[in-house]
C-alpha cells in the first residue's frame, strides 16, 4: 500500500503537467488522480481497485521483468481493434473467434494470467465494478512506471464489448516488417497522428522480440538501402542461427533493456532499432526523422509526449454507460 500511495502522491503533483486538452471532451477530471468517462471514479465505487491493480502488476514485472512489456503490449493490441474494450482477453467462442490466434498475437502475446489475478480479486472486493477494458489500461501504466517511465492519469469508466474479431485484428494492427508510410496509415486509421506513432513507438523501450519478426534485419539491408550498422546486424545474425532460432529472444533495447527511457531512439540513430519498423523511423522520412533527435535529445519531451499519445490511445472507441457490459471473467462475457 505504501508503494501505491507514494505513486499516487506523484500522479498528483504530475497533474498540471498533463495536456488534458489532448484528449475527449467525454473525459472529466475528477478525484485523486482520476479521469471519468462514464460511471464515476474509483475513489468512489471502488477504492481498493488501483492498490490492487498495482500490487499484482508489482509482483508479476518482480517475478518477470519482461511482463512489464508485456502487459503495455496487452493495452496496444486492443486500442488497435475496434477500440479499448478488451476484446483482445476474449477466448474464442461457437459465435466468433477471439483475437488471440490473430497472426500479430498468435504466440506472442502474453500476461493473460496476470489480469486473471487482477479481475478474480477485483470481483471478490467491488463485484462487477471495475471492467476488464479499465484493467488493460491501468496495467499498462503501471507498467511503464514500474519501469522507470512516467506517470500519467488513467481515464476511468470503460465497458467491455461482447465480442471480438480476429480479422480486425489482422488487419488493423501494425506489422513488424511495416514502412513509414504503412505505420502513419495503421495509426491514422485509428485515430492517431503521425507524433503519436512515434511517441507510442517508444514502447519498444521495454520487452523482447522472437527472431521471426525482425528477420528482414538479418540481410544487412532495411527498406531505404544499405544498413548503417553491420556489426549490429551480425549480432543479430548470430542470435537466430541457432536451431531454436524461431524461439530465440532479442532485446527491443539492447542498451537499458529493462527501464522505460529515450534510449530507443538513440539506439535507432545508431542504426540498432531491432524491428524493421523501427529501424524504419529514422531513413523512411524527414518528419519521422526529427521526432526520433527531439527525443532522443530529450527524454522529457518524450516522456510528455508519451503520456499525451497513451491518454489518446486509451480513449479510442471506447465503450460507456449502457453499452458493453463489465465481464465477470475476463475472458468470456456474461
Amino acid at each position: 500500500m505504501a508503494t501505491y500511495l507514494g505513486f499516487c502522491v506523484l500522479v498528483t503533483m504530475l497533474k498540471l503537467a498533463i495536456a488534458f486538452a489532448n484528449t475527449p471532451d467525454t473525459f472529466n477530471e475528477s478525484a485523486c488522480g482520476e479521469i471519468s468517462v462514464g460511471f464515476g471514479t474509483y475513489q468512489d465505487i471502488c477504492p481498493e481497485a488501483e492498490p490492487i491493480i498495482f500490487s499484482w502488476v508489482e509482483k508479476a514485472v518482480a517475478e518477470d521483468p519482461r511482463m512489464a512489456a508485456s502487459l503495455l503490449r496487452l493495452h496496444f493490441h486492443d486500442c488497435f481493434v475496434n477500440g479499448c474494450d478488451a476484446s483482445v482477453l476474449l477466448d474464442d467462442t461457437q459465435n466468433f473467434v477471439g483475437e488471440k490466434t490473430a497472426a500479430p498475437n498468435l504466440n506472442s502475446l502474453r500476461g493473460f494470467e496476470v489480469i486473471d489475478a487482477i479481475k478474480s480479486e477485483l470481483e471478490s472486493v467491488c463485484p462487477q465494478t471495475i471492467s476488464c477494458a479499465d484493467i488493460l489500461a491501468t496495467v499498462a501504466r503501471d507498467s511503464v512506471v514500474l519501469s522507470g517511465g512516467p506517470a500519467w492519469e488513467v481515464q476511468k469508466g470503460r465497458r467491455d464489448s461482447l465480442s471480438a474479431s480476429k480479422a480486425a485484428a489482422n488487419n488493423n494492427i501494425p506489422s513488424p516488417n511495416s514502412t513509414v508510410a504503412t505505420l502513419v496509415a495503421k495509426f491514422e486509421n485509428v485515430g492517431l497522428a503521425l507524433n503519436d506513432m512515434v511517441a507510442l513507438s517508444g514502447a519498444h523501450s521495454i520487452g523482447k522480440a522472437r527472431c521471426p519478426t525482425f528477420s528482414a534485419r538479418l540481410q544487412g539491408t532495411n527498406q531505404n538501402g544499405p544498413d548503417n550498422n553491420l556489426d549490429f546486424v551480425a549480432s543479430l545474425q548470430q542470435l537466430c542461427s541457432g536451431s531454436d532460432s524461431n524461439s530465440a529472444l532479442a532485446h527491443l533495447d539492447l542498451v537499458t533493456p529493462a527501464t522505460f527511457d529515450n534510449q530507443y531512439y538513440i539506439n535507432l540513430l545508431s542504426g540498432q532499432g531491432l524491428l524493421p519498423s523501427d529501424q524504419v523511423l529514422v531513413g523512411g522520412g524527414e518528419q519521422t526523422r526529427e521526432i526520433v533527435e527531439t527525443y532522443a535529445e530529450d527524454p522529457f519531451v518524450f516522456f510528455e509526449d508519451f503520456k499525451i499519445s497513451m491518454l489518446k490511445m486509451g480513449s479510442l472507441g471506447v465503450l460507456t454507460r449502457s453499452n458493453g457490459e463489465i465481464r465477470k471473467n475476463c475472458r468470456t462475457t456474461n
